[in-house]
């Protein structure tokens, strides 16, 4: 299989690359490196099966090529880092989502596009479950982001209803791992980053906002049986961990692996940040007979190793 990864460089992508490339399919990684970093595909720049095409998604293909599956994960997705890429986040899940839906139709290809849990904003509903339209703020600090997704969505659905396009839609929750930014802005890296710089551990609000948290390797799992099953056209699925907790359990867990006495300081809550998250993941039990194995506790400790090998 000949896959397309958008956003290939970044986090994720990178991920899902090297999970492709081992079952031993062929990827070709699309970047344009806004917010991606070179070192996270440094060792797969030999593989044959591996290529990288540095390109904005919002620019039409000048290369032609044939391709199984596109897995479309070209995005900002921290909030800090969408927020000050307003204009390119739009259009990457807006404009970027149409080009690569085209490419889809011509090569008769599978498409997988990442959306996110942020399209259910911030819910009303608890655990959030796929049927859930969500509460977000359309004109707020987030909408480049969480409705550019949504729209993302909707040009899929349109492609698989109006061309019977074979594509699926994953709603991706909160993941963590190896390869992130430390300076990406979302939790787990301003964590990490303060406890490794002795600095007061940032709690925004009172900390009791919920969050739930994937190990990227349980993800990038998900993310494949998406790309590989049969019979799931047209599904839209969520992918994350469904355990739960606080803000503030996440610092006291982080503070208890690394045995940090930092303080903690706490500051005002960003606007819309969503009170309550976690997925219900039923669905994907169902369709991919898939569940996360990694715990929070060993998906931190391997994060931490990742970082403490990076500084």
């Amino acid at each position: 299989m000949k896959c397309l990864v958008t956003g290939g460089v970044g986090f994720i992508g990178s991920h899902l690359s090297d999970l492709l490339l081992a079952n031993g399919h062929e990827v070709i990684c699309l970047d344009d490196l806004s917010t991606g970093r070179l070192k996270n595909i440094d060792h797969l720049r030999s593989n044959p099966k591996f290529s990288f095409i540095k390109q904005d998604c919002t620019i039409p293909l000048s290369h032609k090529f044939q391709v199984d599956t596109i897995f479309h994960l070209a995005s900002p997705a921290s909030p800090p880092k969408y927020q000050s890429m307003p204009l390119e986040t739009m259009l990457a899940n807006t404009l970027g989502t149409y080009y690569l839906l085209e490419l889809a139709k011509s090569c008769n290809a599978v498409f997988v596009f990442a959306s996110t849990s942020e399209i259910y904003g911030d819910p009303q509903e608890h655990p959030q479950k796929e049927t859930y339209w969500g509460h977000v703020n359309p004109v707020g600090e987030r909408s480049c982001y969480n409705e550019s997704k949504r729209a993302g969505e909707a040009f899929v659905m349109t492609y698989v209803r109006k061309y019977g396009l074979n594509a699926r839609i994953m709603r991706i929750f909160n993941t963590y791992g190896p390869r992130m930014d430390i300076d990406d802005g979302r939790v787990v890296t301003n964590f990490i980053k303060q406890i490794m710089t002795d600095r007061p551990l940032t709690i925004n609000g009172r900390g009791e906002q919920t969050r739930s948290f994937c190990y990227v390797s349980d993800l990038v799992e998900g993310i494949f049986r998406i790309g590989t099953y049969e019979k799931i056209e047209g599904e839209v699925i969520n992918l994350g961990n469904p355990e739960e907790l606080t803000i503030l359990d996440l610092a006291n867990r982080l503070q208890k692996i690394t045995g940090s006495r930092e303080k903690l300081v706490f500051a005002a809550l960003p606007t819309d940040d969503p009170v309550r998250r976690r997925p219900d993941i039923g669905k994907a039990a169902l369709l991919l007979k898939w569940n996360p194995v990694i715990s929070l506790d060993v998906g931190l400790r391997k994060t931490l190793d990742y970082f403490a090998n990076e500084v």
